[in-house]
């Protein structure tokens, strides 16, 4: 289902990513955490600045996440796949 590289693993239960499996996976986890919070150090906690950083980095992340989740984002019912 998914070509690419695999960074993070997929859920059990549900849909989306679990914890990185690599460590280029870790790195995007640890830069998207060090946006937001560098974005409330910057901006402060209710600007307007801190809400667009922390929407852009989430969109970018999960855009990230998705493409290099092992077996792509689908419902998952446990040992049942």
């Amino acid at each position: 289902m998914n070509d690419g590289p695999e960074w993070f693993a997929a859920r059990r239960y549900g849909m989306g990513s679990s914890l990185p499996i690599s460590w280029q996976g870790w790195v995007v986890l640890l830069l998207y955490i060090a946006a937001v919070m560098g974005s409330f150090f910057l901006f402060g906690e209710h600007s307007p600045a801190t809400y667009a950083v922390i929407a852009i980095a989430t969109l970018i992340f999960l855009v990230i996440c998705a493409r290099t989740t092992r077996g792509g984002w689908r419902w998952r019912w446990g040992d049942m796949d």
